[in-house]
């Protein structure tokens, strides 16, 4: 059984992505420690390219499990492909004796059979039932699970690195809290929000950064906002703006392309709306 706590090189962030202090440090206490990272943030804080950063920087295999509504704790395990089998006694003349070549392991189940450390993501892991945290604690804890198809035990070569992501839709088990390192990935300030947009244009005119940032936060300062504008969608919009050789100066008098940045239409009337109603002479939106 893999209880030992692997060897690690300690995660420093990566090129693309950009990392706070605390955030670096509750991956590699994660890791020490042989816990899920559970991490938490508004949509667009970057918790599923935290991930991708944390497999690029340790230079480890990346497998990423999706979590719908619909998804079973047992379909991350392994899945008996019943109907294949079925298909293959009627119509083929392959040896259907043979259980385990209809046992496809899921993603956790790769991970565990994986002769290398690998980093695991099971991302929006709220959006599945109640029960679904529950049901992976056993797993987690002991790094193993039994196939009774087969009669065979799985257990993890190595502990993977396992990272959680919540939207915080609903609240998670307390059972479940209990057994992972927690992080809540805080909105990016003014400053880190530069070192990040630097990391996807680092040519970027200093006139524009300050006059696309300073919109950008005035726009997140409007509470009566459904979805305020996240880091992926200011990306976007900076390319925008970028590519259409908008002035600097309509940055922040016009904010053009709102639609990159506001997603609903009741925000999008309602940012018209305080537009037109823009007459101070600091160009205030409120």
């Amino acid at each position: 059984m893999a209880t030992r706590i692997e060897v690690f090189d300690k995660f420093q962030g990566s090129a693309d992505y950009v990392t706070s202090e605390a955030l670096r440090n509750a991956v590699n206490v994660s890791v020490a420690v042989g816990r899920p990272l559970l991490v938490r943030g508004e949509p667009g804080t970057g918790k599923t390219l935290l991930a991708h950063s944390i497999a690029k920087g340790l230079k480890k295999e990346l497998l990423i499990w999706n979590i719908k509504s619909t998804t079973k704790a047992q379909e991350g395990l392994y899945v008996y492909d019943t109907v294949q089998r079925l298909n293959d006694s009627r119509f083929g003349d392959k040896d259907i004796s043979d259980i385990k070549q209809y046992i496809k392991l899921g993603k956790l189940g790769q991970a565990f059979v994986s002769p290398e450390q690998v980093v695991l993501l099971i991302d929006e892991v709220d959006k599945a039932d109640l029960e679904f945290p529950n049901d992976l604690l056993n797993e987690l804890d002991i790094m193993s699970f039994y196939i009774p198809e087969t009669n065979e035990i799985i257990e993890a070569k190595h502990r993977p690195i396992v990272i959680i992501t919540s939207n915080a839709e609903k609240e998670l088990p307390d059972a479940f809290l209990r057994r992972c390192i927690f992080h809540y990935i805080e909105f990016p300030d003014g400053a880190l929000m530069e070192e990040i947009v630097r990391v996807h244009y680092p040519d970027i005119q200093k006139s524009l950064l300050k006059e696309a940032l300073r919109a950008f936060y005035a726009l997140r300062e409007i509470d009566e906002f459904r979805k305020k504008p996240s880091t992926s969608e200011l990306i976007d919009w900076i390319q925008a703006i970028i590519e259409s050789g908008i002035s600097t100066d309509k940055i922040f008098k016009d904010i053009p392309f709102i639609g990159t940045l506001l997603k609903k239409e009741t925000d999008i009337n309602l940012f018209n709306h305080l537009l037109s109603r823009r007459v101070s002479a600091d160009l205030k939106l409120r």
